[in-house]
């Protein structure tokens, strides 16, 4: 493992004039534009590979419309990257609709109050574009929508970014490791869940290795596993089936558990968290996406 392998996830919250701490997950906070610029010198100067961007507008509406506005948070944000630490970095963007959307979901909805999986797609398509001309050199499609990474291909194509790669979202299941991602991005389905479009934890690894091949044929550029040390079976059985590069995503749940297990003083939290990034590294990710990114960067460089 090194630390151009790792993935910094940051927030950049609109209308704030100071970092706002996430209280279920220590250390971690919503971003100024001017804080988050600050958190990315940081992470280029450990030797980070990667950041990943998600957005908490000041207002949400049932499309999201702040997903692709030009003015919207994740755009402007993107940009500020672009000239703070553009070259040094790879920048990355979460491409969905629960962080924008005053329901939750990661889609549009029907009348009824189901995500509507097609009329949401075109919504992608449109995010895609504004992200990548903002700045991104990667989106990364998040929402389990079918289709969506051949719809989002398409888009990107057509307005001149064919060689703007995807990371796809491609084994995403329905966990209860979620839960402080939806305090920091505030995105909480108001009703439901999202088990009608994200994987059944019950489910065959099969199953995983399907929607892997559907995001592969659509033109993936380099598949995700999410999360991370639930599915380590998962991510081994991606990693031996592709030609890509294989990400994972140790998410919030995991990382507050850790934070909160050590506060207590039950477990030695260096040791416990290269522990867990070491045997995601081995279990076959490429990539990983983590908060502890800078901190793990810092430490692998001080052992060489």
């Amino acid at each position: 493992m090194r630390p151009a392998d790792l993935v910094l996830p940051l927030f950049v919250r609109e209308g704030v004039d100071q970092p706002v701490p996430i209280s279920s997950m220590p250390g971690v906070v919503q971003h100024t534009r001017s804080s988050l610029l600050k958190a990315a010198v940081e992470a280029v100067e450990a030797g980070v590979g990667g950041l990943i961007l998600f957005g908490v507008p000041a207002e949400k509406d049932a499309r999201g419309s702040a997903a692709d506005d030009p003015a919207g948070i994740v755009q402007l944000a993107l940009s500020d990257l672009v000239t703070e630490v553009g070259g040094d970095i790879v920048l990355m963007s979460d491409l969905c609709l629960d962080e924008y959307t005053d329901h939750g979901h990661c889609g549009l909805l029907t009348e009824a109050g189901e995500v509507d999986n097609d009329a949401t797609l075109a919504r992608y398509a449109s995010i895609a574009v504004a992200q990548a001309r903002a700045g991104a050199e990667v989106v990364a499609p998040s929402g389990m929508m079918d289709g969506q990474v051949g719809a989002i291909r398409a888009a990107l194509d057509g307005a001149g970014f064919t060689d703007l790669p995807i990371l796809a979202y491609s084994a995403k299941y329905a966990s209860a490791f979620y839960g402080p991602f939806r305090e920091a991005a505030q995105c909480a389905p108001r009703f439901g869940d999202r088990a009608g479009y994200q994987q059944d934890p019950a489910r065959t690894v099969g199953e995983a290795l399907r929607e892997v091949a559907l995001d592969l044929a659509e033109g993936a550029d380099a598949v995700m596993v999410k999360p991370a040390l639930a599915y380590l079976d998962v991510l081994r059985a991606v990693a031996d089936a592709v030609d890509v590069p294989v990400a994972a995503y140790q998410v919030s749940g995991e990382y507050a558990m850790v934070e909160a297990a050590a506060a207590a003083g039950w477990i030695d939290r260096e040791r416990a968290i290269t522990e867990t990034l070491t045997a995601i590294a081995r279990a076959g990710a490429d990539i990983i996406l983590t908060y502890w990114a800078v901190e793990a960067a810092r430490r692998l460089t001080a052992e060489r």
